[in-house]
C-alpha cells in the first residue's frame, strides 16, 4: 500500500491526480488544499492544508506519514506574482522548503511541479539540463524552489516541469487557455492573440500520469512533462477553432509587447521529452488527441 499526499488538490492537476489515484487498490490517498474539497468522488480522504503554515505541514505529514507527496499547489498567475511578490515567494518557495523538511522527517518522496518559465525562451525547446534564466518573478520563484531541492542533502525528490496545462475539473476557480479560446470562439468574439510566444500545451491527464509514473518508478531528478506539439499561442487558438469548426476569421495576430503585461514571458519554450519517454514510459497525446478527450469529458459533464 502506497500512501500518497497531494497538495493543491482543488486545482486542475490536483483533481486529475485525485481521479487517477482515488480508486487504485494499492494507494491510500490524502488530498489537501487550502479551501473546501471540490472533487465529488468519495473514495479518498480530504483535509484542508495551508502549505505556507510550517507547523500545519509538519503536523499533517507526521500524522499521515505518506510515502509520496505530490506538490501541485502554487501561485501560477504570472502577473499577480509580479505584483504580489511576498505572497508568491511564501507559496512558491517557502512552502516548498516546509514540504521538503517534512518529507525528510517522515522519509517521503517529494514530487514538485515546476514550469517552462524557469527558462528565458531564447533557445527552446529545452532539455532538463539546459540552463535556467527566468524573465519573471514567477519564474524566479519556481527556480528558487527547484534550487531548494537541488541543494538539499535529502535526495528523495523529483521535479516535474510542465507547460500550459489544459482540461476540465470541478468548480474550478481558474480557466485555461483552451477552454477560454473555445468559449470565446463559440461566442464569436474578436480575439487578439500573440503570435510570438511558442509553447507545448499539456493535457492535464497526461501530466497526472507523468507524476504518477515518477512515483511508481521511484525516479529522481528533473523531468520535462508536456504535450509533444510546439505551437504559437496564435496557432493554438486556430487549432481549437479548426477542431470545433468555429469561425477563425475574428482571430487577429498581435505581438507580446502590445499587451503591456506586467511580467515578461519567454518567447519560445517547449520541451524535449526524450528523458521522460525513455525513463518513465511517458506517452503524451498530440494536441488534437487531447482536444478529443476534452470534448468527451465536456459531453459527460
Amino acid at each position: 500500500m502506497k500512501k500518497v499526499l497531494i497538495t493543491g488538490s482543488n486545482g486542475l492537476l490536483g483533481q486529475k491526480l485525485v481521479k487517477l489515484l482515488a480508486n487504485k487498490e494499492d494507494v491510500r490517498l490524502l488530498a489537501t488544499s487550502s479551501g473546501d474539497n471540490r472533487v465529488t468522488s468519495k473514495s479518498f480522504d480530504y483535509q484542508r492544508l495551508d502549505i505556507t503554515d510550517n507547523k500545519a505541514v509538519q503536523d499533517t505529514l507526521n500524522e499521515f506519514k505518506p510515502d509520496v507527496v505530490i506538490n501541485t499547489a502554487a501561485m501560477t498567475n504570472v502577473d499577480a506574482c509580479e505584483n504580489d511578490r511576498d505572497t508568491c515567494w511564501k507559496v512558491n518557495v517557502d512552502a516548498v522548503g516546509y514540504l521538503l523538511d517534512a518529507c525528510e522527517t517522515v522519509g517521503a518522496k517529494l514530487i514538485h511541479l515546476s514550469t517552462d518559465f524557469v527558462f528565458d525562451g531564447e533557445e527552446g525547446p529545452y532539455k532538463e539540463e539546459d540552463q535556467p534564466n527566468p524573465l519573471s518573478f514567477y519564474g524566479e520563484s519556481k527556480l528558487a524552489s527547484e534550487q531548494l531541492l537541488l541543494s538539499s542533502t535529502y535526495k528523495n525528490w523529483a521535479i516535474a516541469r510542465t507547460i500550459i496545462v489544459y482540461g476540465i475539473g470541478e468548480n474550478m476557480s481558474r480557466s485555461n487557455i483552451v477552454l477560454w479560446a473555445m468559449n470565446a470562439l463559440k461566442e464569436g468574439k474578436p480575439l487578439s492573440i500573440v503570435d510570438d510566444q511558442f509553447r507545448s500545451p499539456t493535457w492535464a491527464d497526461d501530466l497526472a500520469m507523468g507524476c504518477w509514473l515518477i512515483a511508481e518508478k521511484d525516479a529522481r531528478g528533473i523531468f520535462h512533462l508536456s504535450g509533444k506539439d510546439i505551437m504559437s499561442i496564435l496557432q493554438l487558438v486556430k487549432r481549437v477553432a479548426d477542431f470545433y469548426n468555429l469561425d477563425a476569421s475574428k482571430i487577429s495576430p498581435v505581438k507580446s509587447e502590445t499587451l503591456n503585461q506586467v511580467a515578461k514571458r519567454p518567447p519560445v519554450t517547449g520541451f524535449v521529452l526524450e528523458k521522460a519517454i525513455k525513463e518513465l514510459g511517458y506517452a503524451p497525446l498530440s494536441f488534437e488527441e487531447g482536444l478529443e478527450q476534452l470534448e468527451k469529458e465536456l459531453k459527460n459533464q
